[in-house]
């Protein structure tokens, strides 16, 4: 179960950046790369949902974009934009990505004791 939250997770991390690219289509010309990465990472944990591991896809994708962008300061000037749609979708795309690491990790540990017992 929370392996399939940890891809409604992916899923609210594409929408956000949906959103961003539509409040700001110039940035992100042709279109933003971040949705083809979650997207193969959300197609990876599906791929290998059988397996107590498969979450992890959603887990670094998801940590990757959030950690990754903060540390390199490309986050934060996102959400302090005077762009509404650009602060609303980095709120979304974030607060979605951060769901999907927690319930990924979740779902890991989960499986893991399950397999181990």
């Amino acid at each position: 179960m929370s392996a399939r939250l940890s891809l409604w997770g992916l899923a609210a991390g594409i929408l956000g950046l949906v959103v961003q690219w539509i409040a700001e289509p110039a940035k992100f010309y042709p279109f933003p790369p971040g949705i083809v990465f979650i997207a193969v990472f959300g197609a990876l944990t599906v791929f290998t949902a059988r397996h107590w591991w498969g979450p992890v896809f959603a887990v670094l994708i998801s940590l990757w974009i959030v950690l990754g962008g903060l540390a390199a300061g490309q986050l934060t000037p996102n959400l302090v934009s005077s762009n509404a749609g650009t602060v609303a979708g980095t709120v979304v795309m974030s607060v979605g990505l951060a769901f999907a690491a927690v319930t990924g990790i979740t779902a890991i540990f989960g499986a893991w004791q399950t397999r181990s017992r």
